[in-house]
């Protein structure tokens, strides 16, 4: 049995991780468009990098949680993939062999000029690091705008999905939040979210689990290891 579950904000969000729409978190004190658009980069990129330099130093700092763990923990006895809009590594130090991150990875940079010059991030980036052809280095983040060069692959891997998972995401954001609909051919999509209300328009049932993702995810582990 193939599981892919499909992460949002909302997945790292209990292990200290500030969501876009969440009070008193990190975005809230600075607007997207300066801080996650190419445009936003070219006019101020010292704030940009700022922002994503206290992101890195928060994520760092983060622990998986045991949501984290029992996706990692399924693995042992199904198929297991993971996609996520998190930039965060925290799917794989729990333990994820199999994720693609759709928006990128806060442990990796890449030159401003060339995104196929990438590399492992090894501390804060700092205004006149550059890559290897003399660019600006930015994070290896899809900010708004820009193409998620990563969807076909993703679209690959949930239509052959037979259980169809998403995790603390408001299916808001697009390309991304279309992975819904490709995953119409599994035997079971689950949503785990307290507030998982924006499934309209499906022409099948939804299983919805109003939990936290922690909550959630080690409910639906013991359910899975035990049918």
């Amino acid at each position: 049995m193939h599981i892919v579950f499909f992460t949002g904000a909302g997945m790292s969000a209990e292990s200290g991780l500030g969501t876009f729409r969440d009070s008193g978190g990190l975005w809230e004190r600075y607007r997207i468009e300066d801080v996650a658009t190419p445009e936003g980069f070219r006019k101020n990129p010292a704030l940009v990098l700022d922002f994503y330099n206290q992101r890195y130093e928060q994520l760092i700092a983060s622990v998986p949680n045991a949501g984290h763990r029992a996706i990692a923990n399924l693995q042992g006895h199904f198929q297991v993939s993971v996609i996520t809009q998190n930039v965060d590594d925290l799917h794989e130090r729990a333990g994820s062999k199999d994720v693609l991150h759709l928006h990128g990875e806060l442990m990796y940079v890449k030159s401003n000029a060339n995104p196929k010059l990438r590399y492992k991030r090894k501390g804060l980036i700092k205004l006149g690091d550059t890559c290897e052809v003399g660019s600006q280095l930015r994070p290896d983040v899809v900010w708004f705008g820009e193409e998620v060069p990563k969807m076909d692959e993703a679209e690959a891997i949930v239509s052959q999905a037979d259980i169809f998972v998403v995790v603390g995401t408001s299916l808001q954001v697009y390309p991304a939040a279309s992975l819904l609909y490709v995953a119409e051919n599994a035997k079971r999509i689950i949503v785990v979210d307290p507030n998982s209300s924006a499934l309209s328009g499906l022409s099948r049932h939804i299983e919805k689990i109003n939990q936290s993702a922690t909550a959630g995810l080690c409910a639906l582990e013991k359910e899975l290891l035990q049918s």
